[in-house]
């Protein structure tokens, strides 16, 4: 009798077990998450049709830490500063490039995701980093609080950001000649850039001081530079260099863009030049 009873506990027990276990199960099969999709407003309505639709390049303008470096004190743009800017983008960047290299070149070659902050990006050695490429995939453009569309110095110093990262992504999908590059001023690299003034660097054959930094960047800042002047402009910046040597340097990392540009993806460099220069012209004076 001792036995029976005994094996009559134990399956009491169980059941209490068994009845435990199941009432868990189905505690854990009813989520907590929020699956409810966010109420779109106008602005993302218009990211959408503008940027996500035909181009799938996805726009953050909301505060996301998992996106901007933590270390920095940086905060979103105000949300009637997003729009502006993003038209600039879209009138000087996207819509040069599809009416020179075609209408689909901006859809197969982008970055996929913008991200916009409203402040400064500063740097300890007291420069500013005015905007990022991350493995041509994310682009992050700063100070986009601060962006005046009546100004073609701020314009032109905004949109110079993005030509510029977009050469870096171009060249990540087709490379340029690092080797006949890196032979035209091998010694006039230097970590130390933000020291070198802008018309000593010209002398020695670079654009601008920070493309003093490697090939990479001289590259990308020789491409941007043409792209962000007017024909005018950039003759004004081949007139201020009197050193032959440093002006025949500029003139043929200039002819390398152009004849990349043209062999990689069949562009004509100057037409698109012109083309952005126009465009640059309708933004300011919208």
């Amino acid at each position: 009798m001792k036995i029976l009873k005994i094996y009559k506990v134990i399956i009491a027990i169980t059941g209490v077990l068994f009845f435990v276990s199941c009432a868990q199960e189905d505690q854990l099969t009813e989520s907590q998450l929020d699956y409810s999709e966010p109420v779109k407003t106008d602005l993302d309505r218009w990211i959408d049709s503008s940027f996500l639709d035909p181009y799938n390049i996805k726009v953050y303008y909301e505060w996301n830490q998992n996106l901007v470096d933590n270390s920095r004190y940086l905060f979103p743009p105000t949300v009637d500063k997003v729009q502006p800017a993003l038209e600039v983008v879209k009138k000087i960047w996207i819509d040069s490039y599809s009416t020179i290299g075609g209408a689909d070149f901006v859809k197969k070659i982008a970055p996929r995701e913008f991200v916009l902050v409203g402040g400064i990006n500063r740097n300890s050695t007291g420069t500013i980093t005015l905007g990022l490429a991350e493995g041509g995939q994310r682009v992050s453009l700063f100070q986009v609080d601060n962006l005046d569309r009546t100004s073609r110095d701020e314009v032109t110093e905004f949109i110079h950001t993005i030509q510029h990262e977009y050469v870096h992504i171009l060249n990540q999908t087709k490379p340029f000649d690092v080797q006949a590059w890196a032979k035209l001023t091998p010694s006039g690299y230097t970590s130390s850039w933000y020291v070198e003034a802008t018309s000593d660097s010209r002398e020695l054959g670079f654009v601008t001081s920070y493309a003093r930094l490697n090939v990479i960047e001289d590259f990308a800042e020789t491409a941007s530079i043409i792209l962000t002047s007017s024909k005018a402009e950039y003759a004004a910046i081949l007139a201020s260099v009197t050193d032959p040597v440093g002006l025949a340097n500029i003139k043929k990392k200039e002819a390398i863009v152009v004849q990349y540009y043209k062999d990689a993806f069949g562009i004509d460099f100057y037409a698109l030049r012109d083309e952005a220069q126009k465009n640059t012209d309708a933004v300011i004076n919208d």
